[in-house]
């Protein structure tokens, strides 16, 4: 009986233990693997680019204002968990709430400087759960995540310099 009421104590300790945070990047880190230039000074061809690059990755491109550069596109994902939801259900009952679908916003600023033509991409993923309320609304942080995004811009741009 001691040991059983040392491993619930035990179990109990680990499960209460506060989680690690990853430290706040600062704006400038942020920006940093938002943003890419590329060696071009063909602003509508890296603008074609980048449209290019969010259809690829299934994005809908909402609009797209050449005269500032601006490319903003939207993505809807299933983020459903069918266990997190009979969990919540079993649970809950009538009153479950679990994460159902995830909107992924874009948008691509495009501008030449000096020769050369600077892209700067923003993602911001809204969580909504199975009610319609929003779980969470976050901005992508992830540096491979905007990597993935520019090789794609860069690919685009070399495929249309070679003219394949």
């Amino acid at each position: 009986m001691k040991k059983l009421t040392s491993l619930g104590l035990a179990c109990l300790l680990v499960a209460c233990t506060p989680t690690i945070k990853q430290p706040l990047k600062t704006q400038l880190e942020v920006r940093e693997f938002q943003t890419r230039t590329f060696d071009t000074p063909k602003t509508d061809e890296v603008l074609t680019a980048v449209v290019e690059a969010f259809q690829d990755q299934g994005f809908m491109v909402k609009n797209v204002v050449p005269q500032v550069g601006l490319v903003s596109a939207s993505r809807e994902v299933d983020v459903e968990n069918e266990g997190q939801a009979a969990f919540q259900v079993f649970f809950m009952g009538q009153n479950a709430v679990w994460s159902k679908n995830a909107l992924i916003e874009a948008t691509a600023n495009v501008k030449t400087q000096g020769g050369k033509t600077k892209v700067r991409a923003n993602f911001q993923e809204k969580v909504t759960n199975n009610r319609g309320g929003t779980d969470s609304v976050n901005t992508i942080e992830d540096p491979k995540f905007y990597q993935d995004f520019f090789d794609k811009v860069g690919k685009s741009i070399f495929i249309e310099k070679q003219k394949i």
